[in-house]
């Protein structure tokens, strides 16, 4: 088995400096970490709005595994970023591996869970934070308060404002804490950017996928290019397939042959139209043809169903 090392912050200053300093020179992992006046354990303060009183960053590279077990949670706010790889969290009592671009956002009191392993190469930021308006600042950047795991993009912006406050929970230098709290209030606006952008090219793309639909179920029967439907959207034929299929869950071309499939049937089973006649209206020339796929779709031939399923 894998060698674990957890990461706890009650350890000592000292015990955890030589801890990462020797995986740092051993090539297994970096780090770059800092906490408010060198105190490693947690701090709740209600007199302030916000107080950042840690931040860091992991770079894994042959350290087999890190893991983070906090059945019971901080009573603080933490916020990671997997800025690459991935990681491996357990959200509400189910295993869930939380990719590059995506956020994690722990509240108090919630279990904290998360391993981190080498193989994966992850690269992750992490901060801490309290104060008596850390919720209202969290609604007011549109963070869901309805799950833990959300997708936050790539922007180069966040790695800077992490690093912005490790350096300056570092150097301590005048006014640092207020320094902080507005380069974390910067990196909040850089989601909320990102959130709300997201937001509405999700509701373009779906009213796209829905006029996709919509001209398929009028059209099913007719020569669909799907390349050319694509640029009269103006999506990529590509991209267009993918969205298509990750909110309809079936390619495009599926779809169109569904809507034919479900057609033929309906038509073998309430009209008199012959088979090549049912295969010309729902878009096929050659009538074999119709009847294999039809056979390869429904389990039977025209034919077969029709006697099964004649309605008049």
């Amino acid at each position: 088995m894998h060698k674990m090392i957890q990461i706890n912050l009650f350890f000592i200053y000292k015990s955890i400096y030589t801890f990462f300093e020797n995986n740092f020179l051993e090539g297994k992992m970096y780090t770059n970490v800092a906490y408010l006046h060198d105190f490693f354990d947690e701090i709740v303060d209600d007199s302030k709005d916000l107080l950042v009183t840690s931040c860091g960053y992991y770079r894994l590279e042959k350290l087999p595994i890190i893991a983070t077990e906090r059945p019971k949670g901080r009573k603080d706010f933490q916020l990671l970023f997997i800025a690459k790889g991935k990681g491996h969290f357990v959200i509400n009592g189910k295993k869930e591996i939380v990719s590059e671009g995506n956020m994690i956002l722990f509240r108090p009191d919630e279990s904290q869970m998360y391993y981190y392993y080498g193989k994966d190469k992850t690269e992750v930021y992490w901060i801490h934070f309290t104060g008596k308006n850390v919720e209202d600042l969290l609604n007011q950047y549109g963070f869901p308060n309805n799950k833990n795991v959300f997708f936050a993009g790539f922007s180069s912006d966040y790695e800077y404002f992490y690093t912005k406050i490790i350096q300056e929970l570092q150097l301590e230098r005048k006014n640092y804490t207020d320094m902080i709290s507005l380069f974390f209030k910067q990196l909040l606006i850089v989601v909320n950017r990102f959130l709300i952008e997201e937001k509405k090219s999700n509701t373009e793309i779906q009213n796209k996928i829905e006029k996709a639909t919509h001209y398929f179920n009028e059209h099913y029967n007719e020569e669909i290019n799907i390349d050319d439907f694509a640029a009269s959207i103006n999506m990529s034929t590509c991209y267009f397939i993918r969205c298509f299929r990750q909110i309809v869950r079936v390619s495009p071309l599926q779809y169109i042959l569904s809507l034919r499939m479900s057609n033929a049937k309906n038509l073998l089973g309430n009209t008199t139209y012959n088979i090549n006649e049912i295969a010309q209206i729902v878009g096929y020339e050659n009538q074999l043809y119709f009847s294999r796929l039809f056979r390869k779709n429904v389990g039977v031939s025209p034919s077969e169903y029709r006697k099964q399923n004649w309605n008049n």
